[in-house]
């Protein structure tokens, strides 16, 4: 076994935790940083399950035809050899997972009871209940406590990462981190750094993220120099519940347990949603595209959804339509404690928020921001010509800082322009572990360890972080911080969200610079030395605006529409230009775009999406033919 050597890895979710574990199996240290204790990571949020073509059901499913509906979910824009490897670890993974204790629901036979999701025809999809992530960030967790005793792993939750120690040849040599309960900024030096921090939803206010998901992680380094991509790319959920303080996801599992999305077809009808006749309900989904009905692809449920509202075709003419699951009770005679035993944690949820059992009351939902494609930019390298990865190199994971990993949500390469259902959990699983195998290629061949660095190189990041935190701790401006945050929120949801226009992209960008000016003018609110929440949430505003500009000038950049990217000035795919993908380089005057990097599409060519319908189509068919503007020449990028 090579030497011992040390990794940092930031964020203690499934694909933090799962970096750590195969890290500290190969012999290796890890320190753990996590901003909340890492069984509240966001991992545990996730619902529905976790995808996997094992096929028990004898379905004729593959994990080719995994591949297959994930490239053509992600239209296109995920580069295949990842995606690959990704498919053909699912159904070991849900093996492994399997064997960890994972209470996966079974079949009356005994095995693993799979799902259908959005985006696919097969039962594909393992769960837990309605609490699948919950059950494998608990099972990993348990694992890595393991060498936790033995104190391999180090844990330091209740940290928050700010910035990266970079040398002078700009390779990654460790974190500054601060203590977020005595406010104490330190500096760690490691061998390498994996950075699992999950996505950026609090940036559009309405999401079903938790409230510590800001992108602030990934913005920082991106601002230190990692290139971001296709930050345009965010995925709407179509079934939220909104609330105060963020939107409760109902899951995708609700749908494909047999969950139908409908609207009274009288927008003026009084009755009781459970009283109106099958005759007075549109079932838009169904009647839409029959095939898959209400499991089209998210991007494709949500736009639905949306133009359904901005019809005034919600329920009472609000912004809401229904999410029904009675009939499951009602018509198809299936207990309540089946029911419960599918998707119980969704329904207490929204039992618990709307005060209605959901069982006998259709829910109530609207689309809410759920998931970034984009991310930080991370390499991969194959065997040759050969669409396998060679596991082996160090490249795997890597982002474009020489020393720093990405894994999970917060980096791009697994889902193109729309994440396909239940396939997070699974990327979160086999990015770490891909990402571990990186890592301990690049130790391998590491010239300089950690411990042999001038003692100047962590001193100094430190005392840049302290500076930048003093700072805004004596900031005597006259802007609100929290009011700034909600006008962000504001202009990314209604200007860069399900529909984007052009004029109205601009329009975003031009604030989004007021906002860099107002961000330097914060009020003093607290200058406290003992859990200070005010300066680290007016540090993190800066880092969510600056990846703001990247995401909207992402999407001002894309003259196309593909995936969660949907502009009425250029409505159509466009492959022969724009089937390459945006990488964002940070610039004090603003993002600058490369495009010079073509989708690897060696095993799958594009082609349409095999959907009946499209955001097109759905906009005609609802909205009417005069709702989409006059096509505009669409640019070529670099122009």
């Amino acid at each position: 076994m090579a030497a011992e050597k040390t990794v940092i890895v930031v964020g203690g979710g499934l694909a933090g935790l799962m970096t750590t574990m195969k890290l500290a199996e190969a012999g290796h240290k890890v320190k753990l940083f996590s901003i909340v204790p890492v069984k509240r990571s966001h991992s545990v949020c996730a619902q529905g399950g976790i995808n996997g073509a094992v096929n028990l059901r004898g379905e004729g499913d593959s994990p080719y035809l995994h591949f297959e509906d994930t490239i053509t979910g992600g239209d296109f824009l995920n580069h295949q050899p990842p995606v690959m490897r990704m498919a053909e670890r699912a159904p070991a993974i849900i093996y492994l997972l399997d064997r960890m204790g994972v209470p996966f629901n079974r079949t009356a036979e005994g095995l693993l009871s799979f799902r259908r999701f959005g985006g696919t025809l097969k039962h594909r999809t393992a769960y837990a209940g309605a609490t699948t992530g919950q059950q494998l960030l608990y099972a990993l967790d348990e694992q890595v406590r393991r060498y936790e005793s033995n104190r391999q792993v180090e844990k330091y939750e209740g940290w928050e990462f700010i910035g990266l120690i970079k040398d002078e040849k700009g390779i990654c040599r460790g974190v500054v981190a601060q203590d977020l309960r005595t406010m104490k900024i330190e500096s760690f030096t490691a061998d390498a750094t994996v950075l699992a921090t999950g996505g950026n939803g609090v940036v559009f206010g309405r999401s079903t993220n938790s409230i510590i998901n800001t992108g602030s992680p990934v913005s920082i380094c991106y601002e230190q120099g990692a290139v971001y991509g296709n930050p345009e790319m965010v995925q709407i959920h179509p079934t939220a519940v909104p609330g105060e303080d963020k939107c409760r996801l109902m899951s995708e599992s609700v749908r494909g347990e047999g969950g139908r999305l409908w609207v009274p077809r009288d927008v003026n009808d009084s009755r009781k949603p459970f009283d109106i006749p099958e005759s007075d309900r549109w079932y838009f989904c169904e009647e839409l595209d029959p095939v898959y009905g209400n499991l089209l692809s998210r991007d494709l449920v949500s736009f639905i959804i949306y133009c359904v509202c901005r019809k005034g075709m919600g329920f009472k003419g609000r912004q809401q339509v229904f999410l029904d699951i009675t009939h499951l009770h009602h018509k198809k005679g299936m207990s309540k404690d089946l029911i419960r035993d599918k998707l119980g944690g969704v329904l207490e949820i929204y039992e618990k928020f709307m005060r209605e059992d959901p069982i006998d009351n259709p829910m109530r939902i609207y689309p809410a921001v759920h998931y970034t494609m984009g991310g930080l930019w991370v390499d991969y390298e194959t065997t040759g010509n050969d669409i396998g990865l060679d596991i082996d190199s160090p490249r795997n994971q890597q982002t474009s800082i020489p020393g720093l990993y990405a894994a999970g949500e917060c980096e791009y390469q697994y889902h193109g322009a729309n994440r396909l259902g239940a396939n997070a959990l699974l990327t979160c699983l086999t990015g770490g572990e891909l990402a571990a195998q990186g890592v301990l290629a690049y130790l391998r061949n590491l010239d300089v360890g950690h411990e042999d660095l001038s003692s100047t190189l962590a001193e100094d990041a430190r005392k840049f972080r302290q500076a930048e935190y003093d700072g805004l701790k004596v900031s005597k401006g006259s802007e609100n911080p929290y009011q700034l945050g909600a006008e962000l929120s504001e202009t990314m949801w209604n200007y860069c969200g399900i529909w984007r226009l052009q004029s109205e992209l601009e329009g975003a960008r031009a604030k989004l610079d007021e906002l860099t000016v107002r961000a330097d003018q914060c009020n003093l609110l607290d200058a406290g030395n003992w859990a200070n929440q005010a300066v680290p949430y007016t540090r993190t505003l800066k880092h969510m605006i600056e990846m703001s500009k990247a995401i909207v000038g992402g999407a001002i950049a894309r003259d196309e529409s593909r995936g969660a990217h949907f502009k009425l000035d250029t409505p159509e795919r466009d492959d022969d230009k724009w089937l390459c993908t945006t990488k964002a380089t940070w610039n004090q005057s603003g993002p600058t775009f490369d495009f010079s990097e073509k989708v690897d599409v060696r095993a799958l060519s594009p082609r349409p999406r095999k959907y009946k319908i499209n955001q097109n189509t759905v906009a005609r068919f609802i909205l009417g033919d005069d709702v989409l503007p006059k096509k505009k020449e669409a640019s070529t990028p670099g122009d």
